[in-house]
This record gives structure tokens, sequence and C-alpha cells, in this order.
């Protein structure tokens, strides 16, 4: 009897940029806003710096609440301000 190897396709979509961050606020539906931290040194005076940011993540089914740490992925427009979703909670 021969054996057959099953061999199963992992299909990687070229993606865009995966971030990491904290939600923020989780009222809206299916949107919640993810806040991006940053430890940066400054060009001119050399100091280091948390730089934030915030972005609009889509979140089919609100799984994800406030203080949860998440990482969200770059998609397609899906509205006006959201072009992330979330990968993971």
């Amino acid at each position: 009897m021969a054996t057959k190897k099953i061999e199963k396709k992992i299909e990687v979509k070229k993606g865009g940029k995966i971030l990491s961050g904290v939600v923020t606020s989780d009222k809206m539906k299916d949107t919640i806003v993810v806040e991006v931290s940053r430890y940066v040194k400054h060009e001119k005076y050399g100091k280091y710096m948390n730089i934030s940011k915030k972005f609009k993540a889509h979140d089919a089914g609100n799984t994800a609440k406030v203080g949860d740490k998440v990482s969200i992925m770059e998609t397609r427009p899906i509205s006006k301000d959201k072009h992330f979703k979330l990968l993971s909670a």
C-alpha cells in the first residue's frame, strides 16, 4: 500500500502592516479604536519619547473590550476612517 502525503497549503495574502496596541473604545457597532504606541528618538535633541496614534479597526461581533491588547492588520478601506481589521484579541 502506498501512503499519500496530504499537504495543506496555507495562503498568506500580501497584506499591509500589522500593529499591536490597546483598545481605548468599543462603543461603536463592529468598530474599535486601538491606540498604538511607539518609542522614538527625537532627531534633533536625542530624547526618547512615546508617540501614540489611534486607529479605527473592524471588529465583527464586538469581541474586543476596552483595555484588551490586540493586533490589527491593514486592509482595504472599509469606511471613511476604517482601514484596519482585528487579527487577535
